[in-house]
């Protein structure tokens, strides 16, 4: 069995300070998660979003649809 580990990035716009999510899209078709974690924090949790909700989620922030905080 092939463990593949996850290879993290951040986006281009990511240039804010340090206030940033990574995330390791290369687990999406091998393990049906994309992996994100704090990029201040690359020791600590992760949290593996299903491919389907991560999609959803970059569709409504490409969209305009989530608003802003």
């Amino acid at each position: 069995m092939t463990t593949e580990s996850p290879r993290w990035f951040t986006s281009s716009y990511s240039n804010n300070g340090g206030d940033c999510v990574e995330v390791a899209a290369n687990l999406a078709a091998s393990r049906g998660v994309v992996p994100v974690r704090d990029s201040k924090n690359a020791d600590g949790p992760v949290v593996n979003v299903p491919v389907g909700a991560f999609t959803a989620f970059v569709a409504g922030v490409q969209a305009g649809q989530l608003g802003t905080v």
